[in-house]
């Protein structure tokens, strides 16, 4: 019998897709109990997420057209993780690409799993500020070609009403903004 600490080995994975972003696998598990579970899991190499902030008070975000709900979005910064990508390196990385800038200083501030009933993402979201124009020797930024990004600087006043009246959408934002709000 497992206890809560031991974790349940599939005994069978079955992988159904394998795309850029994630792979889609069936693993089959047995339960504590002894029921035996097919189990639909994307498995997902996890992400960072970006509260790059201009001064104390405000948070630039980024518009983008989400296909899944056939609309635009307000949205922290963010972006998968590369095969063994450090995950600091990939938060600067994603700044750079998405708004344009570079971060001088990045701070951890906390990470989750937003949806544990079928996917194993990890999102580590980090605080960026002291941003800075790319310089001479600084490493080209490499937007995604299929990324039409919109970017804008609001007040933590803004943000709140925003969320309020659900003209932010995205749950990693809401999260992170929470998250900052917190840790300042």
């Amino acid at each position: 019998m497992n206890d809560e600490s031991t974790p349940i080995v599939p005994r069978q994975i079955t992988k159904v897709f394998e795309g850029r972003m994630f792979t889609v696998q069936i693993e089959t598990v047995t339960l504590r109990k002894g029921h035996e579970l097919k189990a639909e899991v994307i498995r997902h190499p996890g992400s960072v997420v970006i509260i790059p902030m201009t001064d104390d008070k405000t948070v630039i975000l980024v518009r983008q057209y989400r296909v899944p709900l056939g609309r635009w979005a307000w949205e922290l910064p963010a972006g998968s993780l590369k095969p063994g990508e450090d995950i600091g390196k990939a938060a600067q990385r994603e700044c750079h690409e998405e708004i344009g800038l570079i971060p001088g200083q990045l701070e951890k501030i906390g990470s989750f799993y937003p949806t544990p009933g079928y996917c194993d993402e990890e999102m580590n979201f980090f605080r960026a500020s002291s941003l800075r124009m790319a310089e001479a020797g600084d490493e080209a930024a490499q937007p995604d070609e299929d990324e039409d990004i919109e970017t804008k600087a609001f007040s933590i006043e803004e943000l709140r009403s925003m969320i309020r009246r659900g003209e932010i959408i995205d749950l990693k934002t809401v999260a992170g903004l929470a998250l900052m709000m917190e840790s300042r």
